[in-house]
């Protein structure tokens, strides 16, 4: 049995739209549930008439084997509305795909992640599965495992799910009395460290940073393509938290992705590489959109 495809939306009638029709294109969807969340709107007339726009649409919606929608009364945020539905989901159905209202997909992602959930479920150390990858210099493996978890396109089981710690500040601390702060930030190349300050701080509600750093924490990995399976396209400023940018810009792959034997330990490659990225970015990247791209995408 595939795993359920659990869509989080809010007010983006044409980004779901655009999700929607991209997972259409995939061979596995008509043999695939869809579980649309629809988060509630906050007390403002456009955010009332864009839900209601988004829920007129997904009621519309063809081409899965089934089509679950829930529809949220009251607005949750999309912290909350996610770590409440994947959990919700996930101890239902044993093992999920989670997706947000601006994400594009190959047609080869849900192949991707079901193939992937069936072959490392009994793999402790095997946390999750992420169809997006960086948009990378050079060549990469087919596949290959990074330490932590990711929040663009992503699939995981109970048990890894199980994992994830809601406080923040718990993180924060094991992170600070082990001194990580250094790999936990990629090589101080990204600020992971100061968003799950913010987290604390109440700056941000961000469930990715606290996915990521329970994930990190209990040395977990998760599997990557060595193509992106995935485009964001929230980076418009059409997002509730979301500026302008082309942070997360990738091209989506147009062939499958290979599944080959590979050890199950981080690649210190790709790891440089995203540090690398990371590094090519600034200042321009951190000074202008940080505050706003990332309450976003975390």
């Amino acid at each position: 049995m595939y795993a359920p495809i659990v869509l989080f939306a809010y007010n983006r009638p044409l980004h779901i739209r655009k999700t929607v029709e991209a997972l259409q294109t995939n061979p596995l969807a008509k043999d695939s549930e869809l579980i649309v969340i629809s988060d509630g709107p906050k007390y403002d007339e456009q955010s009332i008439a864009k839900v209601r726009q988004v829920r007129e649409y997904i009621k519309t919606i063809t081409g899965f084997k089934k089509l679950t929608i829930i529809e949220k009364v009251v607005n949750a945020g999309l912290a909350e509305s996610i770590r409440a539905g994947v959990t919700e989901i996930v101890n239902k159905y044993g093992k999920i795909i989670v997706f947000e209202d601006d994400l594009l997909s190959s047609p080869f992602v849900l192949k991707f992640l079901n193939d992937a959930l069936d072959r490392y479920e009994k793999d402790d150390s095997v946390i999750s599965i992420t169809g997006y990858i960086y948009p990378l210099k050079g060549s990469l493996p087919d596949t290959f495992f990074i330490k932590g978890a990711d929040c663009l396109a992503w699939a995981t089981w109970q048990r890894g799910w199980a994992l994830f710690e809601k406080d923040g500040a718990k993180l924060l601390t094991e992170i600070r009395s082990k001194k990580l702060e250094k790999d936990f930030d990629v090589q101080y190349s990204y600020p992971y460290t100061k968003m799950l300050e913010d987290q604390v701080a109440g700056k941000v509600s961000s469930w990715a940073i606290r996915w990521y750093a329970s994930a990190f924490l209990r040395n977990k990995l998760t599997l990557y393509p060595g193509r992106s399976l995935v485009q964001h396209i929230g980076g418009d400023g059409s997002g509730t938290n979301c500026g302008v940018s082309q942070f997360y810009d990738t091209e989506l792959s147009d062939k499958p992705i290979v599944f080959k034997h590979i050890p199950i330990e981080e690649s210190k490659l790709v790891v440089k590489q995203i540090e690398k990225y990371f590094l090519s970015q600034r200042p321009s990247f951190f000074r202008r959109v940080w505050g706003r791209i990332c309450k976003a995408a975390f």
